[in-house]
């Protein structure tokens, strides 16, 4: 929401100030330096990128105007859910009980009270993958902190690329302005015998090629991909975060402590307070019973 009114605040104010110094609105309507522009900026992003990078650039773009997913509340909600799993694990005498849960997280007892997370398949991947490794005793505690900083580096990497596509475009577009005044120079010179009326439409003509590259740049595409690094920048945190808890629960400690060191790794501004956090995970957590994992062992 702020994305698309920041956007509609940029255009406001140029148009706003141009027509308060009484221009004529209808010399910016130039279809041909869109064409231009925006055709130009299609073919670069054409060349430059993979089809896999351009539809996470479509889909990142789609996201940037959608509300953040990573708040203070989906943090608190995804620290009871590492308590729950942690405290059955412990409660249950051991992480093979969570084998079914791990295998089968929509039917889950724990998991599908978070549909949220259900629905987020990469970070839902990431985390239980990380717990498979626990429940089949393949990796120690820093065989594991090393996958699961690998996994992050990996993931981050790959949300880096349609940042870099749109920064790249950004950077361009102020150089397709001038390519498209340019040729509006090349039209006007071939105009040079007529009235100066004409003449004066033409270079204004051309003038807007500049003026749309530069405005496109910076009052859009720049701040744009600056955006959807920040939420790349927001989901790294937020697997930091499970792997932090995940990590402190396979180095020995208990389901409230690594719990904590869960929290402690949470960005300062979303981060909830100890008494927060300890009444959420006490009051509100949903640890399934030992009896009732028992009974789905022996079915």
């Amino acid at each position: 929401m702020l994305a698309l009114l920041g956007i509609t605040l940029v255009f406001g104010a140029v148009l706003g100030g141009y027509l308060l110094e009484k221009g004529n609105p209808w010399v910016l309507l130039q279809p041909a330096e869109l064409l231009i522009i925006g055709g130009a900026s299609l073919g670069i992003i054409l060349v430059a990128n993979r089809p896999a990078v351009i539809r996470k650039m479509l889909k990142g773009l789609r996201e940037t105007f959608h509300s953040p997913k990573h708040t203070r509340r989906s943090y608190l909600l995804h620290l009871r859910m590492l308590f729950e799993v942690f405290s059955f694990a412990r409660r249950s005498g051991g992480l093979i009980e969570l084998e079914s849960d791990v295998d089968e997280p929509d039917s889950s007892r724990i998991f599908s009270n978070y549909p949220d997370l259900l629905k987020d398949r990469v970070t839902l991947d990431f985390f239980l993958d990380s717990l498979r490794m626990l429940v089949l005793g393949a990796s120690t505690a820093n065989d594991l902190d090393h996958l699961m900083d690998l996994d992050i580096d990996i993931q981050h990497r790959g949300r880096q690329e349609p940042v870099r596509a749109l920064s790249s475009v950004a950077d361009a577009l102020p150089g397709l302005g001038i390519v498209a005044a340019v040729l509006g120079v090349v039209i006007t010179m071939q105009s040079i015998g007529a009235s100066p009326e004409l003449i004066g439409e033409k270079v204004a003509a051309a003038l807007v090629g500049t003026f749309l590259g530069i405005l496109l740049c910076y009052g859009v595409v720049g701040p744009v991909a600056a955006r959807l690094d920040a939420r790349c920048e927001a989901h790294t945190h937020h697997l930091q975060v499970l792997r932090t808890g995940t990590v402190a629960f396979a180095r020995g400690m208990s389901p409230i402590l690594a719990v904590e060191a869960a929290r402690r790794s949470i960005p300062i501004e979303s981060r909830p307070g100890f008494d927060e956090m300890q009444i959420t995970v006490r009051r509100e957590a949903k640890i399934p019973s030992t009896a009732a994992a028992s009974t789905s062992s022996a079915a």
